[in-house]
């Protein structure tokens, strides 16, 4: 009896979620395309959630970790438009994905993770370009300061118990996250605001 396992070839799934959730939704970009295709949803999942892979939607993992729907990602590194010379920062939704996806298309990539990030402890900058894997309700000063003059960020922002897709650029110091659209995103709750008391 052979000792070899056989994995199953996830190829033609991750052909129908380019197809069917991706080019269906706007997401034509070739490098975003190629990325996807080539990196295995699976990979990045427990053994007993392989199978949810090319699901539609988020998966929730244990910790507080998630993989967001393929949607995000791709429309997230569309709005990136990550350039050969960024040096990029990945705030992590705890599968390492998005950093395998966007490595290959920029000089580098820093990660770490949203509590670190949260927290305020950040690897050196500046970055060009920073993203994150999910969506918050507020951007902390300390990752706007990693940003360099011209530098983009793409994240999820939590309007109203709405998640949308949203970019910025930092300007004269200045970084403003502008929503895109409504997009189903995991939620990463280290940046919620603090909640305050009001009285009537």
């Amino acid at each position: 009896m052979s000792n070899i396992t056989m994995t199953r070839d996830t190829a033609p799934a991750r052909k129908a979620m380019i197809d069917s959730q991706l080019r269906t939704s706007g997401v034509n970009e070739e490098y975003v395309l190629a990325r996807m295709m080539a990196v295995p949803r699976e990979d990045f999942l427990p053994e007993t959630k392989a199978g949810q892979a090319y699901i539609d939607r988020g998966i929730a993992l244990e910790g507080g970790a998630h993989l967001a729907a393929p949607l995000f990602y791709g429309k997230a590194l569309s709005e990136a438009a990550p350039r050969a010379a960024d040096r990029a920062l990945v705030i992590e939704g705890g599968t390492g994905y998005l950093a395998a996806l966007l490595r290959p298309l920029v000089a580098s990539v820093e990660t770490v993770s949203a509590a670190d990030a949260a927290a305020g402890s950040l690897p050196d900058g500046p970055f060009s370009l920073v993203l994150l894997d999910g969506a918050i309700e507020q951007l902390p000063e300390t990752l706007a300061a990693s940003l360099e003059d011209g530098g983009r960020i793409v994240s999820g922002l939590l309007l109203r118990q709405v998640t949308r897709l949203a970019s910025g650029r930092k300007v004269a110091g200045q970084v403003a996250l502008l929503p895109i659209e409504d997009l189903g995103i995991p939620v990463l709750h280290t940046f919620d605001r603090p909640k305050s008391w009001t009285f009537s």
